[in-house]
C-alpha cells in the first residue's frame, strides 16, 4: 500500500505540492487570527468541588478581581506619599467599574514587615466582560504607576493568567527561531546540501500553520488555550523533521544503489513511509489518550496536538515524497561525496561510524550485565520521584523579572508573612446558629490550621471560612487539610476551595481515570507495534522500556526543577514543584514520541530477521544500518525540544527539558544498550505470538520459542 502511495505522488507531484501549496497560503493568512482568539483554560473541570466552591464565593460575596500595588522602601509618614498615593486612589474610584479602593489612608490599611511598604488594593466589579476586564485592569496599572515611590510593582491574579498567557506567545516565538536555525544546520550536516535539509522544514512549516488553521476553526467551538499553540508547535517540528528525515534518509540509501528516483522513493515509503504511519497513530493515539483525563486544559492541548500529528503524519506521506522527486537532482546519494562531507572530513575530532552499533556491539557481548546495570540506572535516576511535589503553577512559573511575579513574591514576604493561600470553605448555614459555631470551632482545632477567619460583607444563609494552613501553597500540609475538611462534613451543605483543594480534586481526577487512560494507550501501541513486528513479545518490551525512559526522566525533573539543580545552567527560580501538567503531558509524548525510534529500529531489526532468521544478526545489523538516521533524527528533535527550554515559562522548560532528556537517554541507553541486551537475551522468543494469532495469520505454531519467519 505505501508502495503504491509512493509511486501514485511521485507520478501526481504537481497536484500534490499545488494541495499544499494552498493549504499553507490560507494556514498563513488566516490562521494568524487564531491569536487573537486565545483565551486561558481551566486546569479543572467545572464539577470538580474546588470549581464550585469558587463559583459560590464568587455568587455570595462582594469580592470581585483585585489589582494591587506593592509600594516599597517609602517613609509611610512622607506627605509627598501620602498626597500621591491618595490623588491616585481618588483617580481610581471615578473610574466605571472600579468597586473599592483601600490605602494607607483607610481604615485597615496594610503595612509591610519592613514598616516601609504598604499597598493599594483595587477590587474591580464581578460581572465584566472579558475584554472590558482586561482594559480596565490597563487603566488601574497605569494610575497605581504613577505613584512617587522608589518601587511600586502592580499585580492580581488576574494579571498573572495574563501575564502567562503573553509569555507563552514570546516562547513560542523564540523557540520557533532557535529551532529552526540550529535544525538547518544539523540537517545541512546530516543530508550533506542546503536543499535536502530544507525538506523536513517545509513540511513543518506547511504543518504548524495548517493546524493554526483548523484550530481557528476549533475556536470558534469552544476556548483554545494559549499553551496548545507551544504544544502544536513543539510536536509540529519535532515530529516533521523526524518523519521527513527517516523517508528522505531511506531514500538516499536506495539511491545509493542506483535505483532511479521513482522506485526508491517507492520502496522508501514501503519501508520507512509504513514506519511514519504506524508511528503516526501511535502518537495519536496517545494524544486521544491525553483527553480522556476530561480536564479542559489537557482537553485543549489534546486537541491541538491530534490535528497536527495527523497532520505532520499526512505530510510525510505525501508531501515529503513530492518534493523529494521534484529536487532529487539536489539531494545526494548516502555516502556521496559534498561540500559538506569534505569539511567534515577536516574535523578528525568527529567520531566515525554509528554510534548506536558500536553501543549495540558492546550490548551483545555481555547482555546480562548490560541489561542490569542500565535498568538499576534509570531506576536510580528515577528515585528522586519518591519527593515529587505537583501543583498549580502560579505567579512564581513566570520569569523573575516580570512584574506579576516580583508584586507576588513582595506581597508574600512583606504582607502575608510567606504564609500559604488558604483554604476556602463554603458554608451553606446561618451563621449565628449553634451549629454554625460549632463547626468554626471543629474547624480551628484540625491538625496543620494555622489561623482561621471569617469573611465579611457575604450574603445571609452563607459562611465563607479561610484556613490559614502550615507549610507551602498547595503542599503536603495543605491538602491534608483539604482532605480533613472534606473527611468530617456537617449536617449543612459544604464546599471546600482554594488552591490546595484545585490540587487534590485534579489529582484525584488523574488518578481516577489514569488506569483507563494508560490501558488504552498501552493497548493501541501493543496492537500496532504487533502489526508491524508479528511478534507479541517485542510491543510488550518495548511498553516496559518506554516506562523505564519515562520514570527516569521524571525523577530527574524533580532534581532539576523541584530541587534547583538545573536554575543556574537553565535560568529559572524553583518554586519547590512540578506543574501538574507535567508528568501527564511526558506520559503521552514518551509512549507516543519514542515510538518514532522503537518502529524504526524494529522494521530495519525485523527486515533483516526476514531476510536470515539470526536473531543476533538482524538486531546487530538493523541497529547498524538504521542507527545513523535514528541519531540524527535524536539530535534533531532534541533541538526542537531544548530551542523551547530557553524560553521564560517554568511549565513550558519542564516539557522541553523533559522531551530532550527522554529521547537522549532513550536513544543512548535505551535503545543502543538496554535494547539489544535485551533482544540479545531472549534471542528468537522476541518473534514468538500466540497459537491463535500465528494460524489467523497461517502460520504454523512456534515450538520451544524458536521462531518461524512470518509468511508474506
Amino acid at each position: 500500500m505505501f508502495e503504491s502511495l509512493g509511486r501514485f505522488v511521485a507520478r501526481r507531484r504537481g497536484l500534490v505540492l499545488a494541495a499544499w501549496v494552498v493549504a499553507l497560503v490560507v494556514g498563513v493568512g488566516a490562521g494568524g487570527q487564531l491569536f487573537d482568539r486565545l483565551r486561558p483554560v481551566d486546569a479543572l473541570s467545572a464539577d470538580a468541588e474546588a470549581a464550585q466552591a469558587e463559583r459560590l464565593v464568587t455568587e455570595h460575596s462582594a469580592d470581585g478581581p483585585v489589582v494591587y500595588a506593592v509600594i516599597r522602601d517609602v517613609d509611610l509618614t512622607s506627605p509627598d506619599l501620602v498626597r500621591s498615593v491618595t490623588d491616585t486612589a481618588t483617580e481610581l474610584r471615578k473610574l466605571p467599574g472600579v468597586v473599592k479602593v483601600e490605602d494607607l489612608t483607610t481604615r485597615g490599611a496594610p503595612t509591610g514587615a519592613d514598616d516601609r511598604s504598604t499597598m493599594v488594593l483595587v477590587e474591580l466589579a464581578e460581572d465584566l466582560a472579558p475584554a472590558k476586564l482586561e482594559s480596565l485592569e490597563d487603566q488601574v496599572r497605569n494610575r497605581l504607576h504613577r505613584i512617587q515611590a522608589p518601587s511600586v510593582l502592580v499585580g492580581g491574579d488576574h494579571l498573572a493568567e495574563r501575564a502567562f498567557g503573553e509569555q507563552a506567545v514570546r516562547d513560542l516565538a523564540v523557540g520557533e527561531s532557535v529551532a529552526f536555525a540550529l535544525l538547518l544546520v544539523a540537517l545541512i550536516v546530516v543530508f550533506g546540501g542546503v536543499v535536502a535539509a530544507g525538506l523536513p522544514l517545509a513540511a513543518a512549516v506547511v504543518g504548524v500553520s495548517v493546524t493554526f488553521l483548523v484550530l481557528l476553526a476549533v475556536s470558534l467551538l469552544g476556548p483554545v488555550g494559549e499553551f496548545s499553540l507551544n504544544i502544536v508547535t513543539l510536536l509540529g517540528l519535532g515530529l516533521a523533521v523526524d518523519y521527513a528525515l527517516l523517508i528522505v534518509a531511506r531514500y538516499r540509501e536506495e539511491r545509493a544503489g542506483g535505483t532511479d528516483p521513482e522506485t526508491a522513493v517507492a520502496t522508501a515509503m514501503r519501508h520507512a513511509g509504513r514506519a511514519v504511519a504506524i508511528s503516526g497513530l501511535a502518537v495519536a493515539v496517545a494524544l486521544a489518550g491525553l483527553a480522556m483525563f476530561a480536564e479542559p486544559l489537557l482537553a485543549s492541548m489534546a486537541v491541538g496536538g491530534l490535528v497536527v500529528v495527523l497532520l505532520v503524519t499526512a505530510l510525510a506521506l505525501t508531501l515529503v515524497p513530492a518534493l523529494i522527486v521534484t529536487a532529487h537532482r539536489h539531494i545526494p546519494a548516502a555516502g556521496a561525496e559534498t561540500w559538506v562531507t569534505r569539511a567534515l572530513a577536516r574535523l578528525r575530532w568527529l567520531p566515525r561510524g554509528s554510534v548506536l552499533a558500536r553501543l549495540a556491539s558492546t550490548a551483545q557481548r555481555r547482555p546480562s550485565v548490560v541489561a542490569l546495570m542500565v535498568t538499576v540506572g534509570l531506576l536510580v535516576l528515577a528515585a528522586p520521584l519518591l519527593g515529587a511535589n505537583f501543583a498549580n503553577s502560579d505567579a512564581r512559573a513566570l520569569p523573575s523579572g516580570v512584574e506579576e511575579r516580583r508584586a507576588y513574591e513582595a506581597r508574600q514576604a512583606l504582607f502575608t508573612r510567606s504564609e500559604a493561600a488558604p483554604v476556602t470553605v463554603v458554608a451553606t448555614v446561618d451563621p449565628t446558629t449553634p451549629q454554625a459555631r460549632d463547626y468554626l470551632n471543629d474547624l480551628m482545632k484540625l491538625p496543620g490550621v494555622v489561623r482561621l477567619t471569617v469573611r465579611d460583607e457575604v450574603d445571609a444563609g452563607t459562611v465563607i471560612i479561610d484556613l490559614i494552613p502550615a507549610g507551602a501553597t498547595a503542599g503536603k500540609q495543605s491538602r491534608e487539610v483539604v482532605r480533613a475538611v472534606r473527611a468530617d462534613r456537617p449536617a449543612f451543605p459544604v464546599l471546600v476551595g482554594g488552591e490546595a483543594a484545585k490540587v487534590v480534586d485534579y489529582q484525584d481526577s488523574v488518578v481516577g481515570r489514569l488506569p483507563y487512560v494508560v490501558a488504552a494507550v498501552v493497548l493501541a501501541m501493543l496492537i500496532l507495534l504487533y502489526a508491524l513486528t508479528d511478534s507479541l513479545v517485542v510491543p510488550v518490551k518495548a511498553m516496559l522500556l518506554n516506562a523505564l525512559t519515562f520514570l527516569a526522566t521524571l525523577g530527574a525533573l524533580v532534581a532539576l526543577f523541584q530541587w534547583g539543580w538545573g536554575e543556574p545552567i537553565l535560568r529559572f527560580d524553583s518554586w519547590g514543584a512540578l506543574d501538574l501538567t507535567t508528568p501527564l503531558l511526558l506520559f503521552v509524548f514518551i509512549f507516543g514520541l519514542s515510538m518514532d525510534y522503537e518502529v524504526f529500529l524494529l522494521s530495519r531489526i525485523r527486515e533483516e530477521y526476514l531476510a536470515r532468521p539470526d536473531n543476533d544478526r538482524a538486531v546487530l545489523r538493523g541497529i547498524t544500518r538504521s542507527g545513523p538516521v535514528v541519531t540524527a533524527a535524536a539530535v534533531c528533535i532534541t533541538i526542537v525540544f531544548l530551542g523551547f527550554a530557553t524560553g521564560g515559562l517554568v511549565a513550558v522548560k519542564e516539557i522541553g527539558v523533559g522531551m530532550a532528556i527522554a529521547v537522549i537517554l532513550d536513544v543512548t541507553v535505551v535503545r543502543g544498550l538496554l535494547l539489544p541486551a535485551v533482544m540479545t537475551l531472549l534471542g528468537d522468543l522476541n518473534w514468538w505470538a500466540p497459537r491463535a494469532l500465528a494460524r489467523r495469520r497461517a502460520q504454523p505454531p512456534v515450538a520451544r520459542g524458536t521462531a518461524r519467519v512470518p509468511s508474506r
